[in-house]
């Protein structure tokens, strides 16, 4: 059965007219009449699990090591009961055994709410092992835990080695201790500080029935490079506080699939957007939408592909998408000029695949991020007052209007 996105707000639509009307662009969503037919099993929501966080697994510079302690500081977007966490040996050569994993709310610092800290089990176990490669979700934990709140989760490892999986930029400090103190509230152990998270990938959360979440899949305009640390100011953070004060949608879980470098279609030193979908992305409880603003990598790579090899790679992702029961919201490349890759011809690609974001039908709706974030004087480039100073990512202003100009209703998508 055919599914269908709902009405778009007229605010919402008048915002993207006036952006057009000024900066030439598209309409910043495909028209209803050129929305392709929908697969079916697009999750209705009832009361079951979805993501409250997440981030992408890689690599990450260092090995992994036995008798450490990670308190991993997070921010939740969706709030609800039965918290779960799932850990994630993705990248490693060696199993992982964790002795104890406890989750909590923050109080400040690497100090937590006195109370707060409780053990989560493993198929009723306080410990388990991850194999090399693999992913493990720990049962729900009773009570609830809040949206919008800072979450620590503290791991301690008992046996690793080789290859230490996580997320490098986490633009929030963590801490890390040597010895088991996962069950201390205070701070005095937890000295050392990290600016990554390691082994967490995702948390998940039930909250009432019908609620879902969108799943952000980018690079590290996604992964909020320039954005200000500790303030939770990426473009999708915004989006989670905009979620969460709507009244009209289900969609308010919010899951931060970007990394630094990412590409649609080929590996660096991360996978590719292909390569990761399943696991950073589809395998999410909850994700009724994916967000895909990627391709300036693609782009400014060297070889770099021609705009036909790009835009098949949007449609071998959305097709995966949909067949999976998503609905995808497209985004238009953002302008770069300025960065030390442009040059004519990639600016060339970036304009025809941005042609086809925004009039190829292929997606379910469309936020034309160009149109937000380029100069009215020189298209090619940023605008000055979005720029966080490389040219190519925003800053906290830049983040925000890019948040302000997904039409929320676009997120929704129900069976038809």
């Amino acid at each position: 059965m055919p599914r269908t996105a709902r009405p778009r707000r007229p605010g919402a639509a008048l915002a993207a007219l006036s952006c057009c009307v000024a900066l030439g662009c598209g309409t910043g969503t495909v028209p209803a009449g050129a929305r392709p037919t929908q697969p079916p099993g697009v999750p209705a929501g009832s009361g079951q699990d979805v993501v409250t966080w997440a981030a992408s697994a890689d690599r990450v510079g260092e090995a992994a090591r036995a008798d450490r302690g990670y308190r991993l500081m997070v921010r939740t977007s969706v709030g609800g009961s039965g918290l779960r966490v799932r850990l994630s040996n993705a990248f490693g050569d060696q199993p992982v055994t964790f002795g104890s994993v406890r989750a909590g709310l923050r109080r400040d610092g690497a100090a937590l709410v006195p109370g707060s800290n409780r053990p989560v089990t493993f198929g009723g176990a306080t410990g388990v092992t991850v194999p090399a490669g693999g992913l493990v979700l720990s049962d729900p934990l009773p009570g609830h835990v809040p949206g919008a709140s800072d979450l620590a989760v503290s791991l301690y490892v008992t046996r690793a080695g080789g290859t230490l999986t996580g997320h490098g930029m986490a633009l929030k400090t963590s801490y890390i201790s040597d010895g088991d103190h996962t069950a201390e509230e205070g701070a005095t152990h937890w000295t050392q500080r990290t600016g990554s998270w390691f082994h967490l990938d995702a948390v998940t959360v039930r909250p009432r029935k019908g609620t879902a979440a969108v799943a952000a899949l980018g690079d590290s305009l996604t992964d909020g490079r320039q954005s200000t640390a500790e303030r939770d100011r990426r473009w999708p953070d915004y989006l989670a506080r905009r979620l969460a004060k709507s009244t009209s949608g289900t969609v308010e879980g919010v899951a931060n699939e970007g990394i630094s470098g990412n590409r649609v279609l080929t590996d660096g030193p991360e996978q590719s957007a292909l390569d990761r979908l399943s696991r950073d992305v589809l395998s999410l409880p909850g994700v009724r939408t994916v967000f895909l603003f990627q391709g300036v990598n693609d782009i400014k790579a060297d070889p770099a592909p021609t705009a036909a090899r790009l835009i098949a790679g949007y449609r071998t992702l959305i097709d995966r998408a949909h067949a999976a029961g998503r609905c995808v919201v497209g985004a238009t490349i953002a302008p770069f000029k300025g960065w030390p890759e442009w040059d004519p011809a990639a600016e060339a690609v970036r304009r025809e695949v941005n042609a086809f974001i925004r009039d190829g039908g292929a997606f379910d709706a469309v936020t034309d991020f160009d149109c937000v974030l380029r100069s009215p004087s020189d298209p090619e480039r940023m605008l000055p007052v979005f720029d966080g100073g490389d040219h190519i990512h925003p800053n906290d202003k830049g983040m925000r209007a890019m948040a302000d100009a997904v039409d929320l209703d676009s997120l929704e998508c129900r069976p038809g």
